[in-house]
């Protein structure tokens, strides 16, 4: 895709989402949203995104697709935050008994050096999996909490801030410890997102059980 100049444009087919807002087959055109842009691509873009040069004797391209469908009616907010009250709750019960980060963090220098023996493309597939797949979700977890109780889940919001702010950062510091091949200060980057873990664990589990006695 156009918009990836610079990373895996014309170089390979990396793993991604994108919306398609309008396709014309005939013309070899699509227009599509991708991460918060809209972007648009044709002819021999067209035919790399969907693998118009595959001979029969290639392993088949198989893209994974949903239709998203307008009802015709859409649910009330307050049926809106209602569900999502509950799905939170069901969510935290299925938490991991230990901190994922934590854990994440003890091999993560081993990782690295390990990383840094492959050819440098590896590199982005490796941070893309890991720490932006990390600060991501939890990017997303705050903005959650937010729209679900501004005040009320305040400090849960702050920790999953946290989190996602230590990932954004590390990433630079994995590319660093990459290219000068010195991985030792990678043992505590992680330290500060771990404690916010526990931190927002603490935070959603004292705010629902109180939601609960309340109910």
């Amino acid at each position: 895709m156009p918009d990836t100049h610079g990373v895996g444009y014309q170089k390979e087919h990396g793993k991604t989402t994108v919306a398609i807002n309008r396709l014309d087959l005939e013309k070899r055109e699509l227009d599509y949203f991708h991460n918060a842009g809209f972007f648009h691509l044709s002819g021999e873009d067209f035919d790399g995104l969907f693998q118009h040069h595959l001979a029969e004797t290639d392993p088949p391209f198989l893209p994974y697709t949903e239709f998203a469908k307008f009802a015709d009616s859409n649910p009330s907010p307050a049926h809106i935050r209602k569900t999502a009250e509950r799905l939170l709750k069901f969510h935290f019960s299925r938490r991991p008994s230990a901190n994922p980060v934590r854990a994440f963090a003890k091999v993560f220098p081993a990782q690295v050096e390990k990383v840094a023996d492959r050819p440098f493309g590896f590199f982005h597939k490796y941070a893309f999996n890991t720490l932006r797949q990390l600060g991501a979700n939890f990017e997303l977890a705050a903005s959650h909490l937010e729209w679900l109780d501004k005040q009320g889940f305040s400090d849960a919001r702050d920790h999953a801030l946290k989190i996602s702010e230590v990932a954004k950062t590390v990433q630079f510091q994995l590319a660093r410890a990459v290219t000068r091949r010195k991985f030792d200060a990678l043992a505590t980057v992680l330290d500060p997102a771990a404690d916010a873990w526990d931190g927002l664990m603490e935070s959603l589990g004292e705010k629902l059980s109180d939601a609960s006695e309340a109910a």
